[in-house]
């Protein structure tokens, strides 16, 4: 075992390196992180311990969404009250919660999980795309069993986004199924889940057709 050269005991010193490796720590922020959890309740401290380890074993995505679920399927695909025959295309869960959170759209979703991304090594075999088109050629595979008639895109409105909403259009194409894109109400370069909810009430209600060129 490599001698530790750090002031901390080791296990704090471990903690902190975990913390620190969390996107937007650095080491600083790290080790204030790490006293809160020293300085709290043993009872505390566990029950986070808990809940991490409760949400790596429970949580997962939908097995038709792909959005995050503790149950398959997801409480938006299962939902009666839902329009199954829309399908908001969104990069991230995270962009999906937004988008609720304006009360506007009462469909359901498709998660692409990423996006178009070269220079980072994000191609198309790493998106759901494969599923999306198996949910519009399959009606049995979509929530509810339903047809699928449009497809909204709801990608971030910057040059990954706009390449992903192509690639998508391209590969709904031959499906027949409509598609469409959110309104440029969305700001160009910024992302969905930073837009206030006017903006992505807006963009949602002034949705207009796109075609693949």
């Amino acid at each position: 075992m490599a001698k530790n050269n750090s002031a901390y005991p080791d296990s704090v010193d471990r903690m902190i390196n975990e913390f620190s490796s969390l996107p937007g720590i650095g080491r600083r922020s790290a080790e204030r992180l790490a006293f809160h959890i020293l300085k709290a309740s043993k009872e505390d401290a566990l029950a986070l311990a808990k809940v991490i380890e409760e949400v790596k074993n429970d949580v997962g995505h939908c097995s038709i969404c792909w959005n995050l679920a503790d149950n398959d399927p997801c409480q938006l695909c299962s939902d009666p009250r839902r329009d199954r025959t829309r399908v908001l295309i969104v990069e991230q869960p995270r962009d999906l919660i937004a988008l609720e959170q304006t009360g506007m759209y009462r469909g359901v979703y498709h998660v692409l999980l990423g996006r178009l991304d070269p220079l980072a090594g994000i191609g198309e075999d790493t998106l759901t795309l494969d599923g999306l088109v198996s949910r519009i050629e399959h009606p049995e595979r979509n929530a509810g069993g339903e047809a699928i008639d449009e497809v909204i895109l709801g990608l971030n409105p910057d040059m990954e986004g706009d390449s992903t909403a192509l690639l998508v259009a391209e590969k709904l194409a031959r499906t027949g199924v409509r598609v469409t894109r959110l309104a440029r109400g969305l700001p160009a370069g910024t992302q969905i889940e930073y837009a206030n909810p006017a903006v992505l009430a807006d963009a949602i209600h002034d949705r207009r057709s796109l075609e693949a060129d």
